[in-house]
């Protein structure tokens, strides 16, 4: 398919998380124009649409195909839905551009690579981290000989896959065990397809088993071992919080060759030419110059790109670069991008999938709770398959009432035998969704918020859809909308201030962090509501919530650099308002059911206890693991942060930024103290005060890490 002098016409299917790195690599792209977005949620895609320029939005892919305004479609869907949009993409005689992986069985990838020649259109699967600079390297040594026959191949992710601790566990690829390798796994396979073709004799062997809220069980931990052209080949697969390892090592007979594609690093190990006392530190010092190297070049391209060029940006760069060449040139598309390797791959991971699965984990039934008697009362609650949301709909549900699910999609992980929690799916874009939804329901709690980069995104995806859900509980009657809001909207910057729920916010939050402004600003909505049309409110704002099913890496509580290296919010000393996430719903459910609650807020922060250096160590004491969390002066993250600020401005012309602000930086310390006698005292809230089953329950039964200190 040769194209003319005409830019390439390109539309995303998909508006989740990859899209927008699909859209940078675009507008980076010569010869090619981003023109559409397609996503079942019309808002999702008219966000990436306006953000990058595309003149048409669609939420169909029949009418984004039938409208012609495309000559190629990037698919960025899950998984399961890929080969189906494919197969439509190829038939409309347009070009596709698939994320990995290709397809879940090897049949519909030669069956689309042969549709894709049958019409003579350009097809491409993005295996992103076979395109970084550093595996050029390793495969001009491997042309050159340098390396020789390969004797074994190792190839490792070793990652923190955090839902399965913390969800959503509705994600496709936990849906079922063989989905993770599915998901992840063409990352390492890719490789043994491009390297060697196939691989025989597999033997797979499986650690860290977790069942998760919804029944389904996993395991964490993955070592497949096979054969490839007479090499050893291992693949090693672990997704329990620890140290980034995601990188290939392989021995050949005249090198040892290691590729971090993590950080997009490379280095080559020989036998030193010098003699036995020289020669170790000859070695070492070629390792360190090959090093050294690398990571000034990365830093300056990473700088250069305002860190648009890291690693993972810089692969999906290089693999559409390569594509759109390929398509102007009418020629075929590097191999690493090819279907073939795809159905290479997809293969393997077939084969393997059936050597695991007599191993794999038993489905459970839902538990059974200890509940209440049936009150025969529905309750709502938007946002409630995450953290927060699935122990307050527990906690609804053991009381005795009907718990109804506003979400986008199922709600695994609330699967109860007594039946009370269901779901209702549908958009809160949509107000007919809303009303729906909030048909028959005495109460509505909102604990949903969005993840923006922008203002506008805020006010568009988070404020706005506030609003509408206040008017929706206006309009269907509702007794009571209970909403979260944040402590974060608070000046927090004063150790000599006790915050109460009187108050006020910071006197200046357009230079306070988004979520912060944003959740006030979703306060102003609903209490505006509240005043002038009567809208029966309660705003609870929970503190730094901790326990079973959270994150370890919470930023509430320090910046995170990986499972054990964080920098804390100034010298880490003060005591932070940590709340147990089983307190907050029980707090939740009280602001629902008492009278004296309806027009009141509250913040729902535990007893004082613990300061972040406190929460380290008793990390350190249940998981028997260093943490490195380093003492960090906040003035530090403020010079960091204006340097950021002038930068986006200037090289990147970003506008809309964000002021910095040091009063900001000083309140994620949480410097100032907080009190929490009003929801003990009005709503009679018992928080836990003991403090070693506080640490228990928060920290140590938690699990944190994925695994069992043994």
């Amino acid at each position: 398919m040769t194209m003319t002098d005409k830019p390439i016409k390109v539309a995303l299917l998909g508006a989740g998380y990859i899209s927008k790195w699909h859209a940078e690599a675009l507008k980076r792209t010569p010869g090619v124009e981003l023109a559409a977005v397609c996503d079942l949620s019309k808002g999702a895609a008219e966000g990436i649409a306006n953000a990058y320029g595309a003149a048409h939005v669609f939420t169909s892919l029949d009418n984004l195909l039938a409208s012609g305004v495309a000559d190629c479609v990037h698919v960025l869907t899950p998984p399961h839905l890929h080969a189906e949009a494919a197969t439509k993409i190829l038939e409309a005689g347009v070009a596709a551009f698939v994320e990995k992986p290709f397809a879940l069985n090897s049949a519909d990838c030669r069956r689309l690579d042969a549709l894709a020649k049958e019409k003579n259109v350009a097809l491409g699967v993005n295996h992103n981290f076979l395109m970084l600079p550093s595996y050029d390297r390793l495969k001009a040594d491997i042309e050159k000989r340098v390396i020789g026959p390969i004797d074994s191949f190792e190839a490792n992710w070793q990652f923190p896959l955090p839902p399965l601790r913390s969800g959503p566990y509705n994600l496709w690829m936990l849906r079922k065990p063989e989905n993770i390798l599915f998901e992840i796994g063409p990352h390492l396979f890719a490789f043994v397809a491009d390297l060697f073709g196939e691989l025989k004799d597999i033997s797979v062997s499986m650690r860290n088993p977790v069942t998760l809220p919804g029944g389904v069980g996993h395991y964490q931990s993955w070592r497949i071992a096979g054969e490839a052209k007479g090499a050893s080949v291992v693949l090693n697969l672990s997704l329990v919080e620890g140290e980034d390892n995601r990188s290939v090592r392989l021995r050949g007979l005249g090198a040892i060759a290691s590729y971090n594609f993590a950080e997009d690093s490379y280095t080559r190990e020989r036998a030193s030419m010098q003699d036995i006392v020289v020669g170790p530190f000859a070695r070492q010092l070629s390792l360190a110059g090959q090093a050294t190297r690398t990571g000034a070049a990365n830093a300056f391209r990473q700088l250069k790109s305002l860190n648009g060029l890291a690693p993972y940006g810089l692969s999906i760069q290089r693999a559409v670069d390569s594509y759109y060449a390929s398509m102007q040139a009418g020629g075929p598309v590097d191999r690493r991008l090819s279907a073939g390797l795809a159905a290479n791959a997809t293969t393997m991971i077939e084969n393997t999938v059936e050597v695991a699965r007599p191993k794999f984990l038993p489905a459970t039934p839902p538990p059974s709770r200890g509940a209440a008697e049936a009150k025969g009362e529905t309750v709502l609650v938007i946002g409630g398959t995450g953290f927060i949301g699935r122990a307050l709909c527990h906690a609804l549900a053991d009381k005795g009432y009907s718990v109804r699910v506003f979400s986008r999609g199922s709600g695994a992980g609330l699967e109860r035998a007594d039946g009370r929690i269901s779901i209702y799916t549908g958009s809160l874009k949509s107000d007919d969704d809303l009303h729906a939804a909030m048909d028959g329901v005495g109460a509505v709690f909102h604990l949903a918020r969005a993840t923006e980069t922008s203002w506008e995104g805020y006010l568009e995806n988070d404020v706005a859809v506030t609003r509408r859900i206040g008017e929706a509980a206006l309009a269907a009657g509702v007794k009571r909308l209970i909403y979260t809001g944040t402590i974060d909207s608070y000046d927090a910057s004063q150790y000599d201030r006790i915050i109460s729920e009187a108050t006020p916010f910071d006197h200046d939050l357009t230079r306070r962090n988004l979520y912060a402004r944003s959740k006030a600003a979703c306060e102003e909505e609903l209490k505006k509501l509240e005043r002038e049309r009567g809208l029966p409110l309660v705003i609870a704002r929970p503190g730094i919530v901790i326990g079973e099913g959270g994150p370890l890496q919470h930023w509430g509580i320090a910046m995170w650099r990986g499972a054990t290296a964080c920098k804390m919010w100034g010298d880490g000393r003060n005591v932070m308002p940590f709340v147990l996430v089983d307190d907050v719903a029980d707090g939740l459910v009280l602001a629902m059911e008492h009278e004296k609650a309806l027009g009141a807020s509250y913040n729902l922060i535990g007893e004082p206890m613990l300061s972040s250096r406190d929460y380290f160590a008793a990390i350190e004491d249940a998981y028997g693991v260093a943490m490195r969390a380093k003492p960090t002066p906040l003035w530090t993250y403020y010079v960091v942060d204006v340097a950021k600020y002038w930068l986006k401005r200037l090289l990147a012309k970003k506008k809309g930024l964000t002021k910095p602000s040091f009063r900001d930086w000083k309140s994620r310390a949480q410097l100032s103290p907080y009190g929490n006698d009003k929801a003990k005292t009005e709503l009679g809230w018992t928080p836990e005060q003991d403090k070693a089953r506080f640490v228990a329950r928060g920290i140590a039964d938690a699990n944190l890490f994925g695994v069992r200190k043994s």
